[in-house]
């Protein structure tokens, strides 16, 4: 919020030197709002006395003075004294541009001003005002003693009619969009296509389940295909999402389609494939068969990496004999994947799995390196030493630092001073750490040259005070 006051500090001075609103604020933003009510009382000790509006001047009582402009009206809402903002809301009123200071002043730390404000928004909350007004009222709504503003909103939005709540729909706030797909399942706005096609277009995963669930909710349990809507099935299973495609396909069984399932047990999410695999168990289907003879074709170019997945996630070991050829396999995602459904079956062979150290796609060495870290103290430090060059690549180097680091002792240290001028910043960081938390395993001398040399290298680069306490441990207690 910080960057918001100085915002709002610069927009204070703005106004009072006789700047217009609109030049200095973003009107939609209601961040900013919120950002010009912090920075005029940061800045208020700063503005000239004669550039802030008073009490006389914004008294309604004293109609032979001129009205204040609306960038003096903006910052006698904000003002810090409390009589001074009680008296502009009155002003207020007439001021559309400037209800959204109303909302703020509705949760004001001064009673009357707040019981004054409320009174203000309760005259000019219409339609439009709601709608326009609605993400800024519901960002208040996070702080205390704003209630109010969310109730009243609410009070005059559900009897708003559908396409009035369209902006809120595709508000990029978040929250905002929550708000409105809540009231319009509650006060059926929305039909169950409209539902089901704002799940699937929708990124906020709060909004992906309520709208999905709100559409699926009218088809009952055991209903026959002929009284689904199929829009709303295709909708959802048609969606990025995978907490709406795992919506749509568990939704098959209901609507007495599970037939369909059996073309999502290879999807992308793991989320989705435990569903489709639960819909045709109960079609009384077998997952496991269909992804064995799936997976039986080594060099098949149609086989997916979910496919793979799916096998190690209802197989058995034995079924390793179909994932072990899969490492061959030209579709990098399938190698990846085979290695992972390997490890997920305890099945391990180190040599083979080795070999894959040096496969050319980065997401494979990234599922090799966890299923060798357990056999670290097997593998030849100096061949993965090598890895650690300039000319490797990132993924290569990432894999050989965590193999040798896991072996502890001097292999650990070696690997991490080598690394700690490497260009890349987060390998150099993951390098700085592990100097930093090094220590002597029971079988390294203290003292020992080796280690001096290092310590002495990496002290340079680190500083001494990181690495007081290795050089502790290590016998360097000088």
């Amino acid at each position: 919020m910080r960057g918001d006051i100085r915002g709002g500090e610069v927009a204070a001075r703005r106004l009072a030197e006789g700047a217009a609103l609109p030049d200095v604020l973003d009107a939609g933003d209601p961040v900013a709002w919120l950002g010009l009510d912090a920075g005029v009382r940061s800045w208020f000790h700063w503005l000239p006395p004669e550039l802030l509006p008073t009490v006389t001047e914004l008294d309604g009582r004293r109609p032979w003075l001129a009205a204040p402009t609306e960038a003096r009206l903006a910052l006698a809402l904000c003002h810090r004294d409390g009589r001074v903002r009680a008296a502009a809301l009155g002003q207020a009123v007439r001021c559309p541009g400037l209800w959204p200071l109303v909302v703020v002043r509705t949760a004001d730390w001064v009673l009357p001003v707040r019981e004054r404000a409320r009174e203000v928004l309760r005259t000019v909350l219409d339609l439009d005002a709601a709608v326009r007004l609605a993400p800024l009222i519901l960002l208040g709504a996070r702080r205390g003693r704003g209630v109010f503003a969310v109730d009243l909103l609410d009070e005059v939005l559900r009897r708003a009619p559908r396409e009035r709540l369209t902006p809120l729909f595709t508000d990029p706030d978040r929250v905002v969009r929550r708000y409105a797909y809540r009231l319009a399942v509650d006060e059926g706005r929305l039909s169950p296509a409209e539902l089901a096609r704002a799940a699937a277009r929708d990124t906020d995963p709060v909004v992906q389940n309520l709208c999905a669930e709100a559409a699926l909710a009218p088809v009952p349990e055991g209903d026959a295909a002929g009284g689904v809507d199929v829009v709303v099935l295709d909708a959802l299973l048609g969606s990025r999402g995978p907490r709406v495609r795992s919506a749509g396909v568990t939704a098959l069984r209901r609507a007495g389609q599970g037939e369909r399932a059996a073309g999502f047990l290879d999807d992308r999410s793991a989320l989705v494939r435990a569903c489709a695999r639960y819909v045709v168990r109960q079609s009384g289907g077998d997952p496991r068969a269909w992804y064995r003879q799936r997976c039986a074709g080594v060099d098949d170019p149609a086989l997916t990496p979910g496919a793979v997945a799916g096998l190690a996630e209802c197989g058995v070991r034995a079924d390793a004999e179909l994932l072990w050829p899969l490492l061959g396999h030209p579709t990098p995602g399938v190698r990846a994947r085979a290695v992972a459904g390997l490890r997920t079956l305890d099945v391990t062979d180190v040599r083979r799995l080795r070999a894959l150290l040096d496969d050319p796609a980065p997401g494979v060495v990234r599922e090799v390196t966890p299923s060798l870290l357990p056999f670290a103290r097997s593998l030849d430090a100096d061949r993965l030493a090598e890895r650690l060059g300039d000319g490797s690549p990132r993924h290569a180097r990432v894999a050989a630092f965590r193999l040798l680091d896991a072996r502890g002792g001097l292999v650990r240290l070696r690997a991490a001073v080598t690394l700690l001028d490497d260009p890349d910043v987060r390998l150099r960081a993951r390098a700085a750490q592990s100097v930093r938390s090094w220590s002597p395993t029971p079988d390294m001398p203290h003292g020992s040259a080796e280690v001096g040399e290092l310590l002495d290298r990496a002290q340079r680069l680190l500083g001494e005070s990181a690495l007081r306490m290795p050089m502790w441990e290590a016998g360097f207690r000088g």
